[in-house]
C-alpha cells in the first residue's frame, strides 16, 4: 500500500505540471486559459504559437513517461504500479492542483504515460488518429476515438490478456480522457465543432 500510495503521489505531482500554461506565459505573456477553447494542453497552444505547441505536447508526453520510468527503476517487475503511475499521471495533467484542478484533456500525457508500457498498441493508435485528423482535421474527434480503441487494442496487441489490474488501468485512463472531452462531444452532435487550423503568426 505504501509503493501505491507514493506511486500515485509523485505520479500525480509530475502530470500536474502545466507545461502548456508555463510556456505561453513565459514566452507570449498571456494566460492560455483565456484563450481558445480556455484548454491548457498542445492543441489550444498551437493556435497560439505552432512551435509552443509542439514544445507542449513533447513535454506533457515526457512528464507521463518519466512517471512511468521512475516507477520501474524503483519498483522492478510491479506492472500495476506502472499502471497506477501511468493512470495517476493523467489525472494530474486533467486535474493539476497547481491550476485549481483545471488542467488538460489527458492524451499527450496518456500517450507518454503508456508508451513505455504498451508500445505496439500506441504505434497503432498514432496511426489510426493521424488517418482520422488528416481525413477530418478535428483533433477533439480524432482524440475520441482513437482512445476509445485503446483498452481493446491493448488486450488484442499487448500480452496483458492476464493482467486485470493493467487493463482496468488502461480502461479507466481512457474513460478519464473521453469524458474529458465532454464539452467536444456535445460540439461535435451539435456540428459546431471548429476544424483544427494552425495560426500564421
Amino acid at each position: 500500500m505504501t509503493a501505491f500510495l507514493l506511486t500515485a503521489a509523485y505520479s500525480y505531482l509530475l502530470g500536474s505540471i502545466p507545461f502548456g500554461y508555463i510556456l505561453v506565459r513565459a514566452f507570449r505573456g498571456q494566460d492560455i486559459r483565456r484563450t481558445g477553447s480556455g484548454n491548457i494542453g498542445a492543441t489550444n497552444v498551437s493556435r497560439t504559437s505552432p512551435a509552443l505547441g509542439a514544445l507542449t505536447l513533447i513535454l506533457d508526453a515526457l512528464k507521463g513517461l518519466t512517471a512511468v520510468a521512475i516507477t520501474r527503476i524503483l519498483f522492478p517487475g510491479h506492472n500495476n504500479l506502472l499502471g497506477a503511475a501511468a493512470f495517476f499521471a493523467i489525472l494530474g495533467h486533467i486535474f493539476p492542483v497547481w491550476l485549481r484542478f483545471r488542467g488538460g484533456k489527458g492524451v499527450a500525457t496518456g500517450l507518454g504515460s503508456f508508451v513505455l508500457l504498451t508500445p505496439k498498441t500506441i504505434l497503432v493508435m498514432v496511426g489510426i488518429f493521424v488517418v482520422i485528423f488528416l481525413a477530418l482535421r478535428y483533433v477533439s474527434l480524432a482524440s475520441i476515438l482513437t482512445v476509445a480503441l485503446f483498452p481493446l487494442l491493448a488486450w488484442i496487441v499487448e500480452p496483458y490478456r492476464d493482467a486485470p489490474q493493467m487493463l482496468a488501468f488502461i480502461t479507466a485512463a481512457s474513460l478519464l480522457i473521453i469524458a474529458k472531452h465532454h464539452e467536444n462531444i456535445r460540439r461535435l452532435l451539435a456540428h459546431t465543432e471548429s476544424r483544427f487550423q494552425w495560426s500564421r503568426r
